[in-house]
């Protein structure tokens, strides 16, 4: 299989997992890289959170051997704080650290943070360079394809990322303003590649294995990322390797194998978190995996009430045994956001 290189780390061209805020945590980052996933890259973590010493910021800095190469993602408007972030970031031995700048939630956007930073690209550049400067592993940054409409600056951008020294870019084809709505731009993705020598990773609507080739061909980029199509589907990464490898797709998952997954993910959570944290972490990831079975609805309700995994363990059973009696119907792509 073809192998990209981010600086000096190795990566297969197949999906790499997307950073996602309460989502892609260390659990979730294994899960997916138990399936395929090339490249991991961790929830957001707080620069000026990590270096006042807050212990919820370090916690989320901790990698596991089973997912790497992994990056850990910094978000920050200054580029003292994000510069000695990265510095206490070597600690934990990343492969690679990642700046966002792409984010769009209201709440991150503020403070000048996430992709309020593609509106003032002088400071993005000082906020890459200090990074470098402080970094013992490559560093990349995720971007939009810009602000709104009027100012789609990707390319741009994408430049000026390169020459503070970014080791590649990764491109989410939409705008802040479209937030997760519409399609993604895969044309600017392509015009990114084009104009910049760093490798390029592309992102937006890859919820399938013909997807994600299709996002390679019309891109050209080096990798793609895959986001919220891998939530409650991480084999999804499974999917693209072997069809990328072979040219042929793989079965859908039954239902008891997805339920398996369900119950695996929550086990790894409760471990690593106890289980009062754990299954209240677990709660919307359940919501995932039970969409398309049927009664989904009273099950995404019954989720908001997990405390226990045994609670989860019930319900579990319960799914199984209305497909023994013919009651549960499960589609794998029903109801699910791309």
């Amino acid at each position: 299989m073809e192998k990209i290189l981010i600086g000096n780390v190795e990566i297969e061209k197949t999906a790499a997992l997307a950073p996602m805020a309460s989502v892609a945590d260390k659990t979730y980052r294994t899960i997916c890289a138990e399936f395929g996933a090339a490249y991991t890259v961790s929830e957001m973590i707080s620069a000026k959170g990590l270096v006042y010493g807050d212990k919820k910021s370090a916690r989320m800095c901790l990698i596991s051997d089973a997912e790497r190469p992994c990056a850990l993602q910094l978000f920050g408007e200054d580029e003292y704080f994000v510069g000695k972030a990265a510095y206490k970031l070597n600690e934990f031995s990343p492969d690679i650290i990642d700046i966002n700048m792409g984010c769009p939630v209201p709440k991150v956007v503020s403070n000048g943070s996430g992709s309020a930073l593609m509106k003032d690209t002088a400071r993005a550049e000082r906020i890459v360079r200090e990074t470098v400067k402080n970094s013992q592993c490559p560093v990349t940054v995720k971007i939009r394809s810009g602000w709104d409409e009027s100012s789609i600056n990707a390319v741009e951008f994408a430049k000026a990322m390169e020459q503070a020294g970014a080791a590649t870019i990764a491109v989410h084809g939409r705008t802040r303003r479209q937030m997760y709505s519409g399609k993604a731009d895969l044309d600017v993705i392509a015009q990114v590649k084009r104009a910049v020598s760093v490798p390029v990773i592309g992102n937006g609507d890859v919820d399938s294995a013909l997807r994600c080739e299709e996002m390679y061909q019309k891109t050209g980029c080096d990798l793609v990322m895959i986001g919220r199509a891998s939530n409650g589907k991480p084999w999804i990464f499974e999917e693209v390797s072997h069809y990328l490898k072979t040219g042929k797709l793989l079965p859908p998952k039954t239902l008891e194998q997805r339920i398996e997954i369900m119950l695996r993910h929550a086990r790894m959570t409760v471990e690593e978190l106890g289980e009062y944290q754990g299954m209240r972490e677990m709660r919307h990831n359940v919501i995932w995996y039970v969409k398309g079975i049927k009664g989904a609805a009273a099950l995404r309700r019954e989720c908001s009430e997990l405390v226990e995994l045994k609670q989860l363990e019930n319900m579990a059973q319960r799914i199984l045994d209305g497909e023994k009696d013919g009651d549960t119907l499960c589609d794998g792509n029903a109801d699910r956001q791309s």
